[in-house]
């Protein structure tokens, strides 16, 4: 049984989890500090109140603390901005500069027969050596 318990925390995707929550963890924190440090004080500066979680009414001794709810959504828009601009778009902006690999769908083709990736000129297949007619024209 331990040896099985062994197999199940070394598998390659529990260790990858593990890895990702940590990292996920870690991130969220950076991310908080960027919200709390940065952009809250601009919005502070703007509105005049750093934190609407004082804001409330009540009815009938019950106190509905509106204050908060307009907190926490302020708080997700401004950490869903963070991360976009501060990690989504600098990433995608490094992984296309990455990008050196041609277009491999102007390349190849599909062979008829076995439905292996072909180059577009050529007249058999390297694979199952059926022949095959020219390429049809792009739509």
């Amino acid at each position: 049984m331990l040896s099985d318990f062994k197999k199940f925390v070394l598998r390659g995707n529990v260790v990858d989890l593990a890895v990702g929550v940590v990292m996920g963890v870690a991130f969220g924190a950076v991310i908080t500090a960027i919200v709390s440090g940065l952009l809250t004080p601009i919005i502070a500066a703007v509105i005049g109140k750093p934190h609407f979680s004082k804001l409330h009414f009540t009815i009938h001794h019950s106190t509905f603390l509106y204050g908060a709810v307009i907190d926490a959504v302020i708080s997700f828009v401004l950490i869903a901005a963070g991360v976009f601009f501060f990690v989504v778009k600098p990433i995608n902006m490094l992984m296309e500069r990455r990008k050196t690999e041609p277009d491999v769908d102007s390349t190849t083709r599909d062979c008829p027969e076995c439905l292996s990736s072909i180059r577009v000129p050529a007249k058999r297949c390297a694979f199952c050596t059926a022949q095959v007619g020219p390429a049809a024209a792009p739509a």
